[in-house]
């Protein structure tokens, strides 16, 4: 035999798959090849005919670049789709795109500037049509860049003919089944954009407001409850609007609630016994002299006037009157205010409305006609103060509805809207009953939204803007009789259907028509139009409907899960289920995943002001997609989330960990064949079992915590394993079999076997993350096998469980671990553990007899030294299985495997002596 160095001679890694990922570089270059495979059609193909699974997409605004909070969500949805997938289910995933509403129409005024007054309105939506279809496609490149497979090409737009169709066919079946109504209530009213608002359109932000103590003079008092003369006898109320004062009409107080009459400099003033010490605080009063105390109840005959207007104002018994701040009267103006508007309903109050569109006032309050109402705060305020009706006037800080888009804080205005009964039908009521039998991830929100349903108006549907679906109703040219009738409707879905939502803008009025049509009112023949739009939320509200029917597409009603963020239960969460109960009397949804918001790494919202904002398309051009994969699935998403550098880094540090591991394993399976190289089980050996063992383990778990929807979790055992389980024992003890073994020997091929089923389940396991990872690394693996990982099934591991063989490797384990402990000095001296012999004491016959049975020599491997003497049974260390003694290990070292053995040999012609084991596998002794 031709001499050779010993290096040469031994089995070391070789594989092509790199050490240095190149993600930024790999990535793309992989899309393409999922591309050229049409792998999502693949996919779609070899599920065909399986348990479906359906995760519906809510749609991302096609208005900007897809943010860290929208990289978050998609990932989160790509990990149950393709873990779906994986285990056998056909789980198509059809992406959308919300192209209607002011959120797109908002951008297309900013870009238009002046010129969007002289363009008319189906101008104006064309502009907002190429908007919303340019920014699709930006988002949709950036969205494949991720690694989420779907149907791109083909994704469902609100803006879509088909779509569109189903929306006004939604609208025409609950306007036939009785939930539809136009009528006069307070809304959410944004002067900046000019439309009513929803209230998932409605965010709460602090703003400093106004806060105004003033005194209504009684000049009625028919029970002579305050046993005196009226003059000088005065109500006082607290507000933080003055502008809402000129639609003062009436004093709010609690029937049940105690209130005092006191008397100060002559005066006499009512309020809540409960709110007095507060009030004389806020007012500076050293405490007044009480006269009588009484219940609300005993107030409802005083008639009060308007401090600066000609106007009487009544007391009437209100439930919601508390004690938690205030005088306990509570300043009444149905035209702002919910709770106002249903009191004034209650006791025939007038509804004083003198705001406009714009939020100014109009010439029903002449001294401030034209002034905005927060401009008109201040002077209210002064009139106050100087005819003497002020109290007291400061500022305070509190938390304000504000419009989602534009970020004004907005007003309650009485207008007259199109709305959704939340009560018809005994909606509200099916909708608590069907939200409390869904499975909420986490499991708050399932009371959240119960909270939220209880409490939630009627759904405001109308929106006085031009970009979006439009309210198919009609009004009599000669008499203005609203016409909201069923065929009006379809004649609008069907127009839809053929043309596009714009024909209800661009044909003439006569088109939109159903034949026979006169006003019920009058019989005249001749109709206008409503310009009004549909809520943008009422459209993606029926997408469960619009989409879910695409069965062409592998769709079916209703959807196995909805996952978005924690705004989704004021908006698409619960319009969805809203609609879905009417029009289908059935939950739209079995599960709601809900995950929280990016925050950066102090904990503080994103925002370009603060140089905060971390963009995910920079994040895969520096790290890669697969490292932004994993740092959304490490953290708990149901939670706010950071991300920063830092935080990028570590999850590149735990990528780089598990890279490290498969490339091992892939290494060492360069010369291995499963097909004519694997062997049975019972030639493995009993760590090879032991490692199979805890996959079987892993993959179960792993598995438990995918359909958890835990990824965090599974993506801690996956990193865990890797490098524990795997780099911390099984591949480092692993290494002498693999590398000093003669290539084929029924021992290496052992190693490889269990190794390869190693790689493979966990290149699958990881694959749902590391989308682009596994993917490369499953090419590298030997064997035939699909020709992607995202096209396999998951691996049932669980036949390799052995519990017995747990139980013994316990000790095993906890013996290893002894040994490494006492081992920590000989290290920190620059020693290699080989230069090492053990002796070890067990704590106990059964320890004892299992480190007798396992055999010194597997142990000497198993702890990687050059020996290992058993000294029966003795007193060990607290906690200990043994007592570990360490010593140099008697004799020479053998330059091919690095053991110290008592006796060398001669080895390969004109090289140094080896071990007898290295001499044996070199073929030099038998």
């Amino acid at each position: 035999m031709a001499a050779k160095p010993y290096k040469a001679t031994l089995n070391l890694p070789r594989t092509k798959f790199p050490m240095r990922a190149g993600l930024p570089q790999s990535e793309p270059a992989r899309l393409e090849r999922w591309e050229e495979l049409d792998l999502y059609g693949r996919i779609r193909a070899s599920r065909a005919g399986r348990e479906k699974f359906i995760l519906h997409d809510g749609p991302p605004y096609a208005n900007g670049e897809v943010h860290a909070g929208t990289a978050l969500n998609k990932i989160l949805k790509d990990v149950i789709v393709k873990f779906q997938t994986l285990i056998g289910r056909d789980a198509p995933y059809v992406p959308g795109w919300d192209c209607h509403g002011l959120p797109i129409e908002h951008k297309v005024a900013g870009k238009l500037g002046d010129k969007i007054k002289g363009m008319d309105r189906v101008a104006v939506r064309r502009a907002c049509r190429e908007f919303a279809l340019r920014f699709v496609d930006k988002m949709r490149g950036q969205f494949k860049r991720l690694g989420v497979l779907g149907l791109w090409e083909e994704p469902y737009l609100t803006l879509d003919k088909s779509y569109e169709y189903t929306t006004l066919d939604s609208f025409r079946e609950l306007l036939a089944a009785g939930y539809i109504y136009k009528g006069l209530k307070p809304v959410h009213w944004c002067a900046s954009c000019g439309t009513a608002l929803a209230e998932a359109e409605v965010e709460y932000a602090d703003h400093l407001s106004h806060s105004v103590y003033v005194r209504f003079p009684v000049v009625e008092d028919p029970d002579g409850v305050l046993d005196g003369e009226l003059d000088g006898a005065y109500a006082v109320i607290w507000t933080t609007t003055p502008w809402t004062l000129p639609s003062n009409v009436a004093v709010a107080v609690h029937p049940k609630l105690r209130y005092l009459l006191v008397e100060r400099d002559g005066a006499r003033y009512l309020l809540a016994e409960g709110l007095a010490d507060g009030v004389y605080e806020e007012l500076g009063w050293e405490k007044p002299r009480e006269l009588k105390a009484f219940k609300g109840e005993e107030l409802l005959g005083l008639v009060c006037r308007h401090p600066f207007l000609e106007r009487r104002v009544v007391f009437v018994p209100a439930d919601y009157v508390t004690l938690e701040q205030g005088t306990g009267l509570v300043h009444t103006a149905p035209g702002h205010g919910a709770e106002d508007f249903y009191t004034g309903r209650r006791f025939e109050l007038p509804v004083v409305m003198p705001v406009d569109d714009a939020g100014r006032f109009t010439d029903q309050v002449p001294e401030w006609a034209g002034l905005h109402v927060f401009e008109a705060n201040e002077p209210i305020v002064e009139r106050m103060r100087a005819d003497g009706s002020l109290l007291a006037h400061g500022k305070v800080g509190h938390s304000y509805p504000h419009c989602w888009r534009c970020k004004q804080p907005v007003i309650f205005r009485a207008t007259e809207q199109y709305f959704l009964k939340a009560d018809h039908a005994d909606l509200r009521r099916k909708a608590v009953r069907a939200a409390a039998a869904v499975d909420w991830v986490p499991a708050w929100g399932a009371e959240r939204m119960r909270t939220m349903l209880e409490q939630r108006p009627d759904w405001c549907l109308s929106r006085q803007r031009t970009w979006g679906v439009p309210i198919p109703a009609l009004y009599c040219a000669d008499c203005g009789e609203l016409i909201l009738d069923e065929r009006i409707a379809a004649r609008a879905r069907d127009l839809a259907g053929e043309q596009g939502c714009d024909a209800w803008f661009s044909e003439p009025v006569e088109t939109l028509v159903p034949e026979g049509l006169t006003c019920p009112e009058c019989g005249g023949g001749s109709f206008k139009r409503e310009t009004d739009i549909l809520d943008v939320w009422f459209e993606s509200g029926v997408s469960h409907l619009a989409v879910l029917k695409r069965a062409e597409d592998g769709l079916r009603w209703p959807a196995d899960v909805y996952l978005e963020g924690g705004d989704q239960y004021r908006g698409w969460f619960q319009v969805s289920l809203l609609t879905a109960l009417a029009l289908r009397d059935q939950a739209p949804y079995s599960a709601v995943v809900t995950n929280g918001w990016v925050v950066d790494p102090t904990g503080r919202a994103m925002h370009k002001s603060l140089g905060n904002v971390v963009n995910p398309d920079d994040i895969c051009n520096r790290w890669g997609a697969d490292i932004l994969r994993l740092w959304a699935a490490s953290g708990d998403y149901t939670r706010d989330i950071g991300l920063g550098e830092e935080l990028i880094k570590q999850s590149t540090e735990a990528y780089r960990r598990i890279r490290n591991t498969l490339r091992f394993m892939l290494g060492n399976l360069g010369d291995f064949d499963p097909a004519t190289d694997a062997v049975a089980d019972e030639a493995l050996l009993e760590l090879d079992r032991w490692a199979l063992h805890r996959l079987a383990l892993l993959g179960g778990e792993v598995r438990r915590a995918y359909e958890a929807y835990e990824f965090h979790r599974a993506s801690h055992l996956l990193h865990n394993f890797c490098a524990v389980d795997l780099s911390a024992v099984y591949l480092d003890v692993l290494k002498d079999r693999l590398y000093c073994s003669a290539a084929d020997s029924p021992k290496r091929r052992a190693a490889q076997t269990a190794l390869y089923r190693l790689a493979e389940s966990l290149i699958v396991y990881l694959s749902p993350i590391l989308a682009y990872t596994a993917d490369e690394a499953w090419e590298y693996l030997p064997g035939e096998r699909a020709d992607s990982v995202h096209l396999a099934d998951w691996p049932d591991n669980a036949v390799r469980r052995d519990e017995n063989l747990a139980a013994r490797w316990e000790t095993l384990m906890a013996v290893r671990e002894d040994v490494l402990k006492a081992l920590e000095p000989f290290r920190a001296a620059k020693r290699n553990s080989l230069d090492a012999a053990v002796t070890l004491r067990a704590a106990d016959e059964e320890t004892a007899t299992l480190l007798a049975d396992y055999g010194a020599d597997e142990l000497r491997d198993l702890f990687i030294v050059s020996g290992v003497a058993l000294d029966g049974v003795g007193e060990v260390p607290t906690e200990a299985r043994a007592a570990v003694e360490i010593a140099e290990a008697p004799g020479d070292k053998c330059p091919r495997c690095w053991h110290v053995e008592a006796e060398l040999v001669d080895g390969l012609p004109g090289e140094e002596p080896v071990c007898r084991r290295c001499a044996s596998e070199l073929g030099v002794i038998e």
